[in-house]
């Protein structure tokens, strides 16, 4: 008797055969074979166990559809100015495209961009 088994023997309370077999079984499973397949039932019951409830709706929902900006209109009013000195000194096009931060407009026919900024620092 090897100590292996000696040691299934008394950790678990088996016979001698029944160690041999638990032994046999181990290197059947370690090479893929399947011995002791789980009914459908126990299937189940053991996937609800290693769930970990992560599909659970939330709780709280974010309505973005509410928030408005805070317009800034001290950069309005510099957009504007900038526009009107453009106009002054022959810009062709001026298009604003954001009332706050950028305009677009062509001088001897070439496309420029302006855009504002206004960093927290």
């Amino acid at each position: 008797m090897t100590e292996q088994v000696k040691k299934l023997m008394k950790s678990l309370d088996i016979s001698e055969a029944e160690a041999l077999q638990l032994i046999e079984d181990d290197k059947r499973i370690d090479k893929g074979e399947k011995l002791f397949e789980l009914t459908k039932e126990q299937k189940k019951a053991s996937k609800e166990a290693r769930a970990t409830g992560t599909k659970k709706p939330t709780v709280y929902k974010f309505d973005t559809s509410k928030k408005t900006r805070k317009e800034n209109p001290t950069k309005q009013d510099l957009i504007t100015c900038i526009a009107d000195a453009l106009k002054e000194h022959g810009a062709d096009n001026l298009e604003i495209t954001n009332k706050e931060r950028e305009m677009i407009f062509f001088v001897d026919g070439t496309k420029y961009k302006i855009v504002l900024s206004a960093p927290r620092s």
